[in-house]
């Protein structure tokens, strides 16, 4: 937040920029994972899914980026529990943890996102 505000408590360009892309990746990951949970039911597209997920997750964690590896993060993750949800009596558990993850990010970037339209009001002084 501090790279956000400046002088007069304005946001900066850059700033605002960052906030809006924030929304929008938080927004799209929970959708994401709730499209990826619900196409999980079914076996084979549920472990080929997974598999990929999980693939494109790892990948992400070998780049330098600290934005990246926490994407990595949380792709790796919702590859393996979408793998795990395979497995009945993990299943429940899985898709649970799934579930919350997808409504945090849906949160994360719902709260982003007003915080990019709050500062965009502030930068045009209405």
């Amino acid at each position: 937040m501090n790279d956000i505000i400046k002088k007069n408590d304005v946001p900066t360009t850059s700033g605002l920029a960052k906030l809006g892309i924030t929304a929008i990746g938080y927004s799209a990951a929970g959708i994401f994972i709730f499209v990826l949970n619900a196409i999980s039911r079914n076996l084979i597209i549920g472990l080929v899914a997974g598999g990929i997920v999980t693939l494109f997750g790892l990948g992400s964690l070998k780049s330098k980026d600290p934005a990246d590896k926490k994407a990595g993060i949380i792709i790796t993750a919702a590859g393996v529990l979408t793998l795990l949800s395979k497995i009945p009596f993990i299943a429940p558990v899985s898709s649970t943890i799934l579930g919350i993850g997808a409504v945090g990010l849906l949160a994360l970037g719902i709260w982003n996102g007003i915080k990019f339209f709050l500062g965009f009001k502030k930068r045009s002084g209405n």
